[in-house]
């Protein structure tokens, strides 16, 4: 009977021993197990567990700080990213989804500086320059988001994203030629982008090129037949061309489809 209980003492001794044995990077791999399962909660709480155990575990900070992004605590996800950098001034990625965060919550100044440190420590980082053209955009900064968009091209020249937003910088600042060309290689990449049809058919329109224009809508209705704005801009561009009567269906399509501007514009133009 003593010997039972000795030994059941002895078990109990070994499991308990075995449960609080687990090591920060056991931890850290249970968490990084859950994030790629999409348990982001529970992959935060393995990471705590592994920076409890060892407060310098750069890796955890980062980690935890990707999962609460995920989640969309962009604070929380910042502070990770910083206390990361301090135990690893170098860390770009770091500073790249510092700034990625900065950018989500309109810190465009903050986002920017974040991107710049990233493209120091790694010139060749495509994503940061694409997205340090992002923020310039949204502080109007379109000239040099231009320059970052083509550097990010001439890194990944099937980012089709990239040229989108470059042909949107173009076009503010009156470059529609080069937007065309932008929104033509978007095009290319991907033939069922309504978006780079659409915003081609405005470029297009600027410079005259109205019948082209009219084309580029006929594909943007072909690919979104709901499309209220397509319908009014080609109604639009036909009455220009002098095909009043299908540029006032276009119009009326329009309208029906939710557009009021369009029916306001029938009344200038179609009555």
């Amino acid at each position: 009977m003593i010997m039972k209980q000795i030994l059941t003492l002895i078990t109990a001794l070994f499991i308990a021993s075995f449960t609080f044995s687990q090591t920060p990077d056991e931890y850290f791999d249970s968490g990084s197990a859950k994030y790629k399962l999409k348990d982001y909660k529970g992959a935060i709480a393995d990471y705590n567990k592994a920076i409890e155990l060892n407060p310098k575990y750069t890796d955890a900070y980062y980690n935890r700080g990707l999962s609460k992004a995920i989640l969309e605590d962009y604070k929380g996800a910042i502070a990770d990213y910083s206390k990361a950098i301090v135990l690893n001034p170098k860390f770009t990625d770091a500073y790249y989804n510092r700034g990625l965060s900065k950018a989500i919550l309109e810190d465009h100044k903050g986002a920017k500086a974040e991107f710049n440190k990233a493209i120091e420590l790694n010139p060749d980082y495509a994503d940061a320059y694409y997205n340090r053209g992002v923020s310039k955009d949204n502080v109007e900064d379109y000239k040099g988001a231009i320059a970052d968009y083509s550097k990010a091209i001439e890194l990944n020249p099937n980012e089709a994203i990239a040229y989108y937003n470059r042909g949107v910088s173009k076009d503010n600042v009156e470059d529609f030629m080069g937007a065309v060309a932008d929104y033509t290689k978007v095009i290319e990449l991907n033939p069922n982008d309504a978006n780079a049809y659409f915003n081609r058919g405005l470029s297009k329109a600027m410079l005259d090129d109205f019948r082209g224009a009219v084309t580029d809508y006929n594909k943007v209705i072909e690919l979104i037949p709901n499309d209220a704005i397509a319908y009014y801009s080609r109604g639009l561009l036909k009455l220009i061309l002098g095909q009043n009567i299908n540029g006032c269906l276009d119009l009326s399509k329009a309208g029906e489809l939710g557009s009021e501007i369009a029916y306001k514009a029938i009344q200038s133009l179609c009555n």
